[in-house]
């Protein structure tokens, strides 16, 4: 009990430290707590599953210390809902010998309970930018006694996505004597010069370098050439009893669902497996992230939205289907096995187009990962022509993106050049992705017949004629207008 005592808490938070299980602080926890407690704004970067929602959570309630009045003294914001109802959970759990009324704030669902319990008086906020907002300008949130705000995962919260609604929240909040703090696995230096809008003086603390994956995940990579091929290695690696608790992420919806729809017809059970994306409804991905908690199910497949934050215990494998086009988020995805000095692996699948991507990555985690071959028993299916020219097209946008002098061998056609430059956007509207219109002919009216030349290209061909509304009838020989005789 002396050591979270040794930190400044009072008997009531150590007690509640006790039976949530948290025997000794953390280094973030260690540093953190004492700045915090002391009132100094505080920027915390550390790896995931290293104990960053206690280090912000418990000097939040211990300064808040009991029920007091009936506005918010403290507002935690969250980029996802997941997010915020699991910081509320750690919260509940940490402040149950205390009469402190916590509350967490997110869409999905009506808001109509949620102004009730703001009506009633609630001392900590946990919630997204976008809930806080909606609420505030209905009047239910009153924030002129906030005095501590707190950004989780700051780095996608300050994206330039997130930025307008934190603005908007700060205006909001009262600045004299507001104390801020901000946490990620993740900060870029870009990111770090923007805190410096609304952070005052604040300590650094980094407990690992940016970007640095948890040293228990053992990280494998595979070459796969294809979408069919990396479906066939995500069935082998399920058919092995070792992938007790597995989390695939992908990098669109579409492709969730491919990949749910694959495994549940081949390899898993349809009540083994579940699916978690923006298009599925509030409390479908409550349920679903509560089964895989429990571990009732065995295969949780999502987009990024699960990527960040989210605390599930005993995650044995993560498999990345998809390399992430945004980088850092492979730390976010991986680092959702590996949590609380347990050990976990992590499995990566490459085409020739994510091969670029996958650099990038090694060089943000300072780290050197060999690509292996599959294993000879994984069927390597033929590539389709399309997704083959579609490798190649990104490729070619990879290397002009390096070097701007490089042509490559897929370019526009000379007209599209000469429009674009011209901002001729009539010219191109009609046209799709690879300077075909939409029904796959030449742009323009260009005729592709083997008649078709220089001088009669792009003139439209003799006009037919017009046909009315009756079947048979030409235009030009409509009858004449009904006269005034009355019909018998």
């Amino acid at each position: 009990m002396s050591e979270f005592l040794r930190l400044g808490l009072n008997p009531q938070l150590q007690r509640a430290c006790d039976v949530v299980g948290y025997s000794l602080p953390t280094p973030i926890q260690e540093k953190a707590i004492p700045l915090l407690l002391q009132g100094h704004d505080v920027l915390g970067i550390a790896q995931t599953g290293t104990g960053k929602t206690a280090a912000y959570a418990l000097p939040i309630l211990m300064r808040c210390k009991y029920m007091q009045g009936s506005l918010p003294r403290a507002l935690i914001l969250a980029p996802t809902r997941e997010l915020v109802m699991q910081i509320h959970e750690v919260m509940v759990g940490l402040a149950q010998f205390t009469d402190l009324r916590i509350l967490a704030l997110y869409g999905g669902l009506g808001p109509k309970t949620q102004i009730q319990t703001l009506e009633a008086g609630v001392d900590i906020l946990v919630s997204t930018p976008g809930r806080f907002l909606e609420l505030y300008r209905k009047e239910a949130i009153g924030t002129k006694d906030l005095k501590y705000l707190i950004l989780d995962e700051a780095d996608k919260m300050m994206d330039m996505g997130f930025m307008p609604q934190i603005r908007q929240i700060l205006e909001k909040i009262p600045y004299k004597k507001r104390q801020n703090g901000l946490f990620s696995a993740t900060f870029p230096e870009k990111v770090e010069n923007l805190s410096h809008e609304f952070l005052e003086f604040p300590h650094k603390i980094e407990v690992t370098p940016q970007a640095t994956p948890a040293s228990q995940v053992t990280q494998f990579v595979y070459e796969a050439q294809n979408v069919q091929t990396k479906l066939n290695a995500l069935a082998h690696f399920l058919q092995n009893s070792e992938f007790e608790r597995v989390m695939i992420f992908c990098r669109s919806k579409d492709i969730v669902n491919q990949v749910e729809k694959y495994l549940s017809f081949r390899v898993v059970p349809v009540d083994q497996i579940r699916v978690i994306h923006s298009n599925k409804g509030q409390n479908t991905r409550i349920n679903a992230m509560q089964q895989f908690r429990e571990g009732s199910i065995r295969v949780l497949v999502t987009t990024d939205v699960a990527s960040r934050g989210i605390d599930i215990p005993k995650v044995s494998h993560v498999i990345n289907f998809d390399v992430p086009l945004i980088y850092e988020d492979y730390v976010h995805r991986i680092g959702r096995t590996g949590r609380a000095e347990q050990v976990g692996e992590s499995i990566t699948f490459i085409t020739l187009a994510e091969t670029y991507h996958w650099h990038k990555i090694e060089e943000i985690i300072h780290q050197k990962i060999d690509i292996s071959s599959l294993p000879n028993d994984i069927k390597v299916e033929e590539t389709p022509f399309l997704e083959h020219q579609d490798m190649l097209r990104s490729v070619d946008e990879q290397r002009k993106r390096e070097d701007p002098d490089f042509k490559g061998a897929f370019h526009d056609k000379k007209w599209v050049i000469k429009a674009r430059a011209n901002g001729n956007k009539a010219a191109l509207k009609g046209l799709g992705k690879n300077g075909l219109t939409r029904s796959g002919a030449v742009a323009q009216g260009v005729k592709t017949g083997p008649k078709s030349n220089g001088k009669t290209a792009g003139k439209p061909g003799p006009k037919g004629p017009d046909r009315n509304n009756r079947p048979g009838r030409n235009s030009k020989y409509k009858t004449a207008a009904p006269g005034n005789k009355k019909k018998r």
